[in-house]
Parts: structure tokens; C-alpha cells; sequence
């Protein structure tokens, strides 16, 4: 597990190179960011990383877990290139939170 920031844990990206985990840590924390100013009661971030299909397979599924005043939100997304499900997981918590 990896903590950013004290409030954003990232699980299962240990085996990511170094260049795909800063870029990761940018996305990340920038929805971070955008949680944090626009919610009061927010807490914690929480993103679980899974490779899915073995060494071969290139799919990713995302599960995202966002603490606000001591209610999970969550969402999940299954795709094909790690960026992208990051980006999504994120944008549709985004959609719960924030209208």
C-alpha cells in the first residue's frame, strides 16, 4: 500500500513502473484535490488496483472508495489501459459528490 498525502491510499500499485505511478499520483491528485475543496465532511480517498486475466492481459479493474463524513462512496471501472480506469473510477465518484 502506498499513502499520499495522509488521506489517499493507493493499493496494488506496487507493481507499476515508476514513470506510470507518477502520472498516476498527478491524476489522483487532482481529483483529491477537487474532493477536498468541495466537500466538508471529506476524509479519505482509497484506490484498490487489480490486474485482471494474468501476465498477457492488459485489463485493469479499479475500485475507489471515497470517505465523507463516515459515508463510503464507491465506484468501479474494468478497462484496458490503467490511465484511463484510474480517470474513470474517479470521474464518476466525481458525479456522486459533486453536482
Amino acid at each position: 500500500m502506498i499513502e499520499l498525502g495522509g488521506n489517499i491510499e493507493l493499493i496494488g500499485f506496487k507493481d507499476l513502473d515508476s514513470a506510470e505511478l507518477i502520472i498516476l499520483k498527478k491524476i489522483i491528485g487532482n481529483y483529491a484535490r477537487k474532493f477536498s475543496d468541495n466537500l466538508e465532511g471529506y476524509e479519505q480517498l482509497s484506490i484498490n488496483l487489480k490486474k485482471i486475466g494474468g501476465e498477457k492481459s492488459n485489463k485493469f479493474e479499479v475500485d475507489a472508495k471515497l470517505m465523507s463524513n463516515g459515508k463510503p462512496i464507491n465506484s468501479n471501472v474494468t478497462e484496458n489501459n490503467v490511465f484511463v480506469s484510474v480517470s474513470e473510477v474517479l470521474k464518476k465518484v466525481e458525479k456522486q459528490v459533486i453536482k
